[in-house]
């Protein structure tokens, strides 16, 4: 009995580890996607989302977590891409200084 326990967690570790490094490759696959559609959107002079502007507003004054709030609503991200993005726009920010 103690054989068919061990042999199903081990199973199930083997599953999770699989699924852990699947989901690790796509989001550094996406990643490198981003960064290519943003050099796409840099050189043919794309605009930028004009929500940019009004969470920039939000950073400056303070209120990131209505920020992050904003973004989520209007760009329907999950709250750690909210705050990604926002942290994004925090560096750009920094480095406009």
């Amino acid at each position: 009995m103690e054989y068919v326990l061990i042999s199903i967690c081990l199973l199930v570790a083997i599953v999770v580890f699989s699924i852990w490094t699947k989901m690790e490759k796509l989001e550094a696959r996406m990643k490198g996607m981003q960064t290519t559609i943003d050099q796409i959107a840099n050189h043919l002079d794309i605009p930028e989302n004009p929500i940019n502007d009004e969470l920039r507003k939000l950073i400056k004054e303070g209120k990131d977590i209505k920020a992050v709030k904003k973004a989520r609503e209007m760009l329907g991200l999950s709250l750690l891409e909210g705050k990604e993005y926002i942290d994004k726009l925090k560096m750009e920010l920094i480095i406009r200084r």
